[in-house]
């Protein structure tokens, strides 16, 4: 498969190129730095730019089937750039005819809120709240799209290897737990070709 990733240069973008690859994908990946990349792979090519430049988007997409969003804030970030990118690439995606869209979120958003402790809420409300309002911005333009889109849900996030053991789905039980980057992103790719979470924020915990 022909693979976009857009927030590659993360903890769980950089899991999810490493899977892709070793999993035979070709990916592509929009990168502003690409020294931030230590991946290296005749399967993997690099567009330099940012999200938040259609044009660069478009270069991205370009022959991609399906597209893997871990897009993250930080506070050198403009408020909404998760959501503003997130908005560009529905908009090439639905111009380039590209239908499977799997988005990396976080637990807390939406009617996941209640799952997370009370301390982490007050982090949302503090610390964390730029991001938040960011993703929540996020999760409306994917949901308002008309894109074969999966929406993935994770608690908080380790660097421990892939384990395969950790739980998955709808169901309210899945807590704020802790998950690894590399699970999250065995899960994300599952996501591409399997529609039982079509349309749905499964959390992962």
């Amino acid at each position: 498969m022909k693979l976009a990733v857009f927030g590659a240069t993360g903890g769980t973008g950089r899991e999810i190129v490493a899977q892709a690859l070793d999993a035979g994908h070709e990916v592509t990946v929009l990168v502003r730095d690409p020294a931030r990349l230590s991946v290296k792979h005749n399967k993997l090519y690099l567009v330099i730019g940012d999200v938040l430049n259609l044009e660069k988007v478009e270069e991205a997409l370009a022959g991609s089937e399906a597209v893997c969003c871990s897009l993250g804030n930080t506070a050198n970030n403009p408020d909404f750039v998760v959501s503003d990118g997130t908005q560009n690439i529905i908009e090439v995606m639905k111009k380039q005819a590209i239908r499977r869209l799997v988005v990396v979120s976080a637990l807390g958003v939406g009617d996941t809120r209640d799952r997370v402790s009370l301390s982490f809420k007050m982090l949302m409300k503090t610390v964390l709240r730029k991001a938040y309002e960011d993703k929540e911005r996020q999760e409306q333009f994917v949901r308002e799209s008309d894109l074969d889109w999966v929406i993935v849900r994770p608690g908080g996030l380790t660097n421990g290897s892939a384990s395969g053991e950790y739980a998955f789905g709808m169901d309210a039980s899945i807590g704020g737990g802790q998950v690894s980057r590399a699970d999250v992103a065995a899960f994300v790719l599952q996501q591409l070709t399997d529609d039982t979470f079509l349309h749905q924020t499964p959390a992962i915990a």
